[in-house]
C-alpha cells in the first residue's frame, strides 16, 4: 500500500474554486429547463416525419436551447431544440408535450462530465508516477455495482452493442480486465461505511486488518475509481452517508487515484438527500460526477420497479432503441460514458 503525503493533495484540492461555480452553472447555451409531460418522441428535426432519435418519459428534464416553427402538433407549430443527456447530440419535440420546471441544482448536472479538474489532472499524474496502473479502473459499491450486471457485460462482444455509441469501444478495449473482474469493495450487503472496516473485508482475498478499499487498491492498483453507494439507513441523516463517502474519496486521493462519484435513480430516503450529498462531496474535492439519476429520468418509471430500489433490466443491445427505456440498460451505458469522458479527459495532449 503506498502511503503518499497529504500536503501535495490539500494545496492541489484547495487552490482554486473555479472548477466548482462551472459545475453550479448551467450551459451558456441553455436557455430553459423545461419538462415532459407525456412520454414524447425527440426528432432530429421539427417534424413528425423526421428520424426518432428517442422517447422520454414523463417527467424528463429538458435542456432547451431555443425554438422553432415545425409541424402543428394540436394546433401549435412550435418545438423545442435540446441537448440530449445522453448523446450530447440536438434533438426536437413539440412544444405541447412539454411544460416549464423547477429542479434543483443537483439534478441538472451533466450525465458525465465535459473534463475534469486541473486538481484531478495532478492526482491522476501523481499517481501514475507512484505506479498506479493507467489500464485499470475499480469499482466501489453495493448490491447494484456486483458483477455480473455493472459494466461486467462490456467483458464480452456478445453481450452487448454499442450501435451510435461505437466510438466508446476504444475505452472499452483499453480497460479490458477492469469490467468484469469482481472487486474487493463490491458487495451486496455492503453500505458507505462497510468498505471503511475490515471487519468486512472478503477474507479469501483480503488480508488481516485490511479494509476492502485497501484490499482492492492492492490487488487492481487502479489509476480510476468509479463510487456508487446507494443503500443507506433510512432513519440516519445524509449528513452521516456525506462523512463516509468523503472518507471513501480521500482514501483514493490520497492512493493518487482519481474518483468518479455517481447519484442513484431511486429516492428511498424521500427528499434526495444522499443524491444531494454525493453532488456535494464531488463538488468539496472537485471530482467527476456521474449523474446517473438525470440519466434513469427518461425511462419509463425513471428506470425503478415497483419496489422503488431495484433497477428495471434489458440487456446491453443499444442498437435497439427500446433498451434504453430499462434502468439498467441505462446505467451501464452512463457508466461507460462517464469512464470514456473522464479517462480522456486526463489523458489530453498537454495535460
Amino acid at each position: 500500500m503506498r502511503r503518499l503525503l497529504l500536503l501535495p493533495l490539500l494545496l492541489i484540492l484547495f487552490m482554486t474554486t473555479s472548477f466548482i461555480h462551472a459545475q453550479n452553472a448551467l450551459p451558456v447555451d441553455v436557455q430553459e429547463i423545461r419538462v415532459t409531460t407525456a412520454r414524447a418522441n425527440v426528432h432530429t428535426c421539427p417534424q413528425l416525419a423526421c428520424e426518432t432519435v428517442a422517447s422520454y418519459a414523463a417527467g424528463t428534464p429538458l435542456f432547451v436551447l431555443g425554438s422553432e416553427d415545425g409541424d402543428a402538433v394540436r394546433d401549435n407549430t412550435t418545438w423545442y431544440r435540446l441537448r440530449d443527456s445522453l448523446t450530447a447530440s440536438e434533438v426536437y419535440i413539440s412544444a405541447v408535450l412539454t411544460a416549464s420546471a423547477t429542479f434543483e441544482n443537483w439534478q441538472l448536472r451533466p450525465v458525465y462530465p465535459a473534463t475534469v479538474s486541473e486538481a484531478m489532472k495532478a492526482v491522476y499524474q501523481r499517481g501514475l508516477s507512484s505506479g498506479n496502473d493507467p489500464d485499470a479502473f475499480s469499482k466501489v459499491g453495493d448490491c447494484q455495482n456486483v458483477t455480473p450486471y455493472f459494466l461486467a457485460p462490456f467483458a464480452d462482444t456478445s453481450n452487448y452493442s454499442l450501435g451510435v455509441w461505437s466510438p466508446l469501444q476504444g475505452t472499452i478495449d483499453h480497460f479490458d480486465g477492469s469490467f468484469d473482474r469482481v472487486s474487493a469493495a463490491v458487495d451486496n450487503g455492503y453500505n458507505v461505511a462497510s468498505v471503511l472496516s475490515s471487519r468486512w473485508r472478503n477474507k479469501q482475498i483480503c488480508e488481516s486488518g485490511e479494509t476492502p478499499l485497501e484490499c482492492e487498491e492492492r490487488l487492481n492498483n487502479p489509476s480510476i475509481v468509479i463510487i456508487n453507494m446507494e443503500t443507506w439507513w433510512q432513519e440516519r441523516p445524509a449528513s452521516e452517508y456525506e462523512d463516509y463517502l468523503s472518507q471513501i474519496v480521500e482514501f483514493w486521493l490520497d492512493q493518487g487515484v482519481v474518483p468518479i462519484v455517481g447519484t442513484k435513480a431511486d429516492n428511498l430516503e424521500g427528499d434526495n438527500g444522499i443524491n444531494q450529498a454525493v453532488v456535494r462531496v464531488a463538488d468539496k474535492y472537485e471530482l467527476p460526477l456521474w449523474n446517473f439519476w438525470l440519466a434513469a429520468q427518461q425511462t419509463t418509471d425513471h428506470g425503478v420497479s415497483d419496489d422503488g430500489f431495484h433497477l428495471t433490466f434489458a440487456r446491453d443491445f443499444y442498437d435497439d432503441p427500446a433498451r434504453l427505456d430499462s434502468g439498467w440498460a441505462l446505467r451501464n451505458l452512463s457508466a461507460l460514458e462517464a469512464i470514456d469522458a473522464v479517462y480522456r479527459a486526463l489523458n489530453e495532449t498537454g495535460n
